[in-house]
C-alpha cells in the first residue's frame, strides 16, 4: 500500500509539474511537432481581431464572447507598441492586462501580436515620440534619397528601442499570466519587408551591403565562395532581398531574444507572401518568405516558427512551402472567406499547430456557423489526430483537378470532388464548383476517420483488391467515434465509395479489408 502512495504522489507531482511548464513546443522522434500547454498537446482553433478591435476593452470584451461562441478556442490579439509606451520610459500595459483577463474570462488562449517597428511594412504602430525623432530613429530610404515610413533596419537605436519595450511587455505577461497560460505564444512584428523598393538605399545599408555575407549565412549555399552580396548571389534585386532578410531577421532576433529573457513563450514571425510572377520590390520583400528561409532561420534562431499569412487562392502550395522540417506549420492569418472552414479541417491534416481566420469577428453569418462546426469537430478530432502519430492527410480540390492520392501503409485512398460523379446534380446547377475538402486520420491498420465536406473517397492497393469492410456515420465525442448509423447500399455507391455530399459537414468511420 506504501508503495502504491508513493507511486500516486509521484504521478500527480509529474502531472502537476507538466502543468506548471509555460506553453512550449515540442517534436518528437518521428519529427511531428506538437505545442504544449499545461503538459497536454493543444490545437490552436483560432481567429484574428481586425487590427484596432484591440485598443480599447469595452470595444473587445463583447467579441471574445461572440468568438468562444464560434467555437474558438483561442484569439490572436494585436499589442500596440504605441499604447503601452506612450512616453518614452514609461509603460502602461493595462490595456493588455484587461484583453488577457477578458479573454480567459471567456476560455479563450491568446497569441499576442506584437506591433513593433513593422506593420505590413510600415511603422504605423511605433509611439510619436518615435515618429517625431528621424534624427535619432532614422527611416529606411528609397530611390533619389526618400524617406518613407519605415523605420530601418540599419539603426541600431531602433531595434534597441523595439527590444526594450517588448522586453517590458514580456515581464508583464510573465507577471499576469505565468500561472494560468492563458497567453500561448507571441508574433515578434507583422509582416516585416520592404515596400516599393528591393532595398533600403540609405546610407548605413548601402555600406552594409558592400560587405561580405556573414559566414552564418554562407554555410547555407554549398559551393558559393565568399564575397560581398552581389559577388555570391549575383547583382540585382534577388541580392538585395536575400541582404534585406538578413538585416530583417538580425533585427528581429534582436527584439526576440530580449524578450525571451523575460518570457520564453514559444515566437513566431509572419509574412506577406510574394505574389507569382513578381519581382522583389514589386511585393512587400524580405520577409519570412519561402525562398528566404535560409537568411532568416540563421539569423534568427530565437523565433520558433516562420509563418504565412495566406490570402492568395493557393492555399495548399502555400501551406507545403511553410510546413517543412524545423518549420512546424501555423496561419496565423488565413482571408477571411467561405473557404475558411475547408481550409480549417485541410490545415490540421496537414500538420499545423493552429489556423486563424483574419477579423473573424467581422466574418459572414453562415460562414462563422460553418467555421464553428469545423472548429467543434476537429476539437473532439484532436486527440485522434495526436494519437495518429502524424497519420493524417489534408484534402483540398477544386474543379477539374485531378484525383488526390494519400497512401497509409498498403493502402491508397483516391479522392475526388462530389460532383466530379454523374448522379451529382448540384453539378450542372451550380457552375462555381465551391471547393471541396476534409481531413483524413487513420486510427488503426485500414481503419480511418474521414471528415469533410464534397468528397468522395474510393480505395486501392498496388497488388491487391481493397473493399469496404463497414462504414458507420456519426460524430466524435472527446476522441472516441459515436456510430449514429451503419452506411451500406446506396449511401456507399454498393460497397465502392465513402460519400460526403456537399453541403453538409459530414464524418464517418470506415473500415477496409484487402483480397487477390
Amino acid at each position: 500500500m506504501k508503495a502504491v502512495a508513493i507511486a500516486a504522489l509521484l504521478l500527480a507531482s509529474s502531472t502537476a509539474s507538466a502543468a506548471n511548464e509555460i506553453p512550449r513546443l515540442v517534436t518528437d522522434a518521428g519529427g511531428n511537432t506538437r505545442l504544449m500547454v499545461d503538459g497536454k498537446p493543444f490545437t490552436v482553433l483560432g481567429g484574428e481581431l481586425g487590427n484596432s478591435n484591440a485598443s480599447h476593452v469595452a470595444v473587445a470584451k463583447p467579441l471574445f464572447a461572440k468568438l468562444a461562441a464560434m467555437k474558438l478556442n483561442t484569439v490572436l490579439v494585436p499589442v500596440s507598441w504605441e499604447l503601452v509606451e506612450p512616453t518614452e520610459g514609461k509603460y502602461s500595459f493595462k490595456l493588455v492586462g484587461d484583453l488577457v483577463r477578458e479573454a480567459r474570462r471567456n476560455k479563450l488562449r491568446v497569441v499576442l501580436l506584437w506591433f513593433g517597428s513593422w506593420k505590413n511594412g510600415m511603422s504605423s504602430y511605433v509611439p510619436a515620440w518615435v515618429k517625431a525623432d528621424p534624427q535619432r530613429f532614422p527611416r529606411a530610404e528609397v530611390k533619389n534619397g526618400r524617406r518613407v515610413e519605415a523605420l530601418s533596419a540599419f539603426a541600431p537605436a531602433n531595434m534597441q528601442a523595439d527590444a526594450r519595450a517588448f522586453n517590458e511587455l514580456m515581464r508583464f505577461v510573465r507577471t499576469l499570466d505565468a500561472y494560468n497560460h492563458t497567453v500561448i505564444m507571441v508574433q515578434v512584428e507583422n509582416e516585416v519587408a520592404m515596400i516599393d523598393e528591393a532595398a533600403d538605399r540609405s546610407a548605413a545599408a548601402k555600406a552594409a551591403f558592400a560587405g561580405q555575407v556573414p559566414n552564418e549565412l554562407l554555410a547555407r549555399f554549398p559551393g558559393k565562395k565568399p564575397g560581398t552580396w552581389d559577388q555570391v548571389f549575383g547583382p540585382g534585386p534577388a541580392a538585395e532581398e536575400m541582404f534585406m532578410a538578413w538585416h530583417f531577421a538580425v533585427y528581429v532576433e534582436g527584439v526576440a531574444r530580449l524578450g525571451k529573457k523575460a518570457y520564453a513563450l514559444p515566437m513566431l514571425t509572419n509574412a506577406a507572401l510574394n505574389r507569382p510572377g513578381k519581382k522583389p520590390g514589386e511585393y512587400p520583400t524580405g520577409g519570412p518568405l519561402p525562398h528566404l528561409f535560409d537568411a532568416w532561420k540563421a539569423a534568427a534562431p530565437s523565433l520558433d516558427l516562420l509563418a504565412p499569412d495566406i490570402y492568395y487562392p493557393d492555399f495548399v502550395t502555400w501551406c507545403e512551402r511553410y510546413a517543412r522540417p524545423g518549420n512546424p506549420l501555423f496561419i496565423p492569418e488565413a482571408k477571411n472567406e467561405a473557404d475558411a472552414p475547408i481550409h480549417a479541417l485541410y490545415a490540421f491534416g496537414r500538420g499545423a499547430l493552429g489556423f486563424s481566420p483574419f477579423a473573424v469577428e467581422s466574418m459572414a453569418e453562415a460562414v462563422a456557423a460553418a467555421l464553428a462546426k469545423s472548429y467543434l469537430l476537429l476539437a473532439e478530432m484532436a486527440p485522434l489526430i495526436t494519437a495518429s502519430g502524424g497519420k493524417t492527410a489534408g484534402v483540398l480540390i477544386d474543379k477539374g483537378e485531378k484525383t488526390k492520392t494519400f497512401r497509409f501503409g498498403g493502402v491508397d485512398l483516391h479522392v475526388d470532388h462530389d460532383y466530379t460523379f454523374p448522379w451529382a446534380a448540384p453539378a450542372r446547377l451550380d457552375p462555381t464548383w465551391p471547393r471541396a475538402g476534409g481531413i483524413i486520420v487513420e486510427i488503426g491498420p485500414g481503419e480511418f476517420i474521414v471528415a469533410g465536406n464534397g468528397i468522395i473517397v474510393t480505395f486501392g492497393a498496388p497488388d491487391a483488391l481493397v473493399g469496404l469492410e463497414r462504414v458507420d456515420e456519426g460524430r466524435v465525442e472527446a476522441g472516441k467515434f459515436v456510430v449514429t448509423r451503419r452506411l451500406n447500399g446506396d449511401e456507399t455507391h454498393q460497397g465502392r465509395h465513402v460519400r460526403m455530399p456537399m453541403g453538409a459537414l459530414g464524418v464517418q468511420r470506415v473500415k477496409v479489408y484487402t483480397f487477390k
